[in-house]
């Protein structure tokens, strides 16, 4: 099939496949980052709950909402899709406390 390209197809096939080799690279260390992340949350949910703290820290997800905003700024990434990402997390977060703090 690529016998029958232009040049200019070819060089843009290729182009094309080199940058998606790096977002398919990234995406699976996004996974990793993840994973290893939500250990880390686990163990907090672990710790509340044996502490009987709540599932949930307001004052905290505010700062990290900051926080994140400000990099995603410096980054040149939106912030809103940046704080509905942290959202996500947060939420998922919380609730798998409130399944720790379960049992």
């Amino acid at each position: 099939m690529m016998a029958h390209m232009s040049t200019d197809e070819l060089a843009f096939r290729q182009e094309l496949d080199a940058i998606r080799d790096t977002i398919d690279n990234l995406d699976a260390a996004l996974i990793h980052i993840l994973a290893e992340r939500f250990k880390c949350t686990q163990r907090v949910g672990v710790l509340k709950a044996r502490h009987r703290a709540p599932p949930s820290d307001p004052a905290r997800e505010a700062r990290q909402v900051a926080r994140l905003r400000a990099l995603a700024e410096g980054a040149k990434l939106d912030p809103v899709f940046a704080e509905k990402l942290l959202a996500f997390i947060i939420a998922e977060v919380i609730r798998h406390h409130e399944a720790i703090a379960r049992g």
